[in-house]
């Protein structure tokens, strides 16, 4: 019994590792370019849509992340970052996400000098607005970046405690991992931490176990952005398993940035069947040419998930959202009752109102 992908696009679903600039329309970067006066390597929409899709020519992380130079040169002004966020959540509303939490970094956005309001008030304006309109919860993620070092990441942490209540879910570590380590950015985290915000830190990715030990036990991450090489260390391994810390699991990405080798390779089955609360997102919907549909479509060919198991998945990214509990609980119960109704149609004679097959 498979799902098929129009089956799983109808699924109610949570995508919470999904970064801004990493998630434009190929034809919204063409429009702002010309509209910006801004250079691209090309003007052909076909050619500029395969320069900022991974594939299979990058060989690491950094290769992947030089993409974001082409992104980031049209998102330096407020109506670019206005329309990209509303574009985002409409694109994620085609596939019936419902809660969305969008990461980006606002020192990014900074080459006009744009003060930090400019640059967080249009993007919670522009999710906001389209998450009205299509009835899906939104909110955003502000990324401290590694290599930019402890005082980027302080301004940055400020930034998301001022926002605290006003659009801002928490506060992230992203960017090169491998010799940028977490614990040099202990100070920020404590700084959220005091103030009771959520945090999630990119680990696992191009680096072993000991960044997600970093992440976990130097900033107190609340979740974990990948995770895909926590295998490494099975103690870690069990207690992420004992505290249900969610793994932000990324499975398109992971191979294009050669955090895996191949799809078979990938943990990700491995860590579901082990008791890990694993969730799949997209990571970066352009660079690599993906949805959330997409990936559980892709889960679940390769690591043999049952409807239900993927049912167990999606409702994993509900329950790790960063929204308030009464918000959460709520939600649960509407998607588990949909994904029910779906599933009963599309499987008529194999589900029954217990959920199971």
């Amino acid at each position: 019994m498979k799902l098929s992908l129009d089956v799983i696009r109808r699924l109610p679903k949570a995508e919470l590792h999904c970064h801004l600039d990493g998630s434009l329309r190929p034809r919204t970067v063409l429009e702002l370019a010309q509209e910006q006066g801004v250079k691209l390597p090309t003007t052909n929409l076909a050619k500029l849509t395969r320069l900022m899709q991974a594939g299979k020519r990058t060989r690491n992380l950094g290769d992947y992340l030089k993409i974001f130079d082409i992104t980031l040169s049209v998102m330096q002004h407020k109506e670019a970052l206005y329309r990209t966020a509303y574009e985002l959540v409409e694109d994620c509303a085609e596939e019936n996400v419902r809660h969305l939490e969008v990461r980006y970094s606002p020192i990014l956005h900074r080459a006009k000098r744009l003060p930090f309001e400019d640059i967080v008030d249009p993007v919670i304006a522009g999710l906001r607005d389209a998450g009205v309109k299509h009835n899906m919860s939104t909110g955003v993620i502000i990324c401290g970046i590694r290599s930019m070092g402890p005082k980027v990441s302080m301004a940055l942490a400020e930034l998301a405690v001022a926002y605290k209540g006003r659009g801002v879910l928490a506060f992230d570590l992203a960017g090169q991992e491998k010799d940028y380590p977490a614990k040099a950015h202990r100070d920020a985290f404590q700084l959220i931490l005091k103030h009771n915000i959520n945090s999630t830190v990119h680990g696992g990715e191009a680096f072993g176990a000991a960044s997600i030990a970093q992440a976990l036990h130097y900033c107190g991450a609340h979740r974990i952005g990948h995770g895909t090489r926590l295998k490494e260390n099975p103690d870690l391994l069990r207690y992420v398993r004992d505290h249900r810390i969610p793994l932000e699991m990324c499975l398109s990405s992971n191979i294009q940035t050669r955090a895996v080798d191949r799809i078979k390779d990938h943990p990700c089955g491995e860590y579901f069947r082990q008791g890990l609360r694993v969730t799949l997102n997209t990571d970066n919907r352009l660079m690599s040419a993906t949805t959330v549909s997409e990936e559980i479509a892709l889960a679940a060919k390769s690591f043999k998930f049952s409807p239900y198991e993927l049912k167990r998945i999606v409702l994993n990214g509900f329950k790790s959202g960063f929204m308030p509990y009464p918000q959460k609980a709520r939600m649960l119960r509407e998607v588990n009752l949909e994904i029910d109704r779906i599933f009963m149609d599309a499987f008529p004679s194999e589900y029954d109102l217990r959920g199971s097959y």
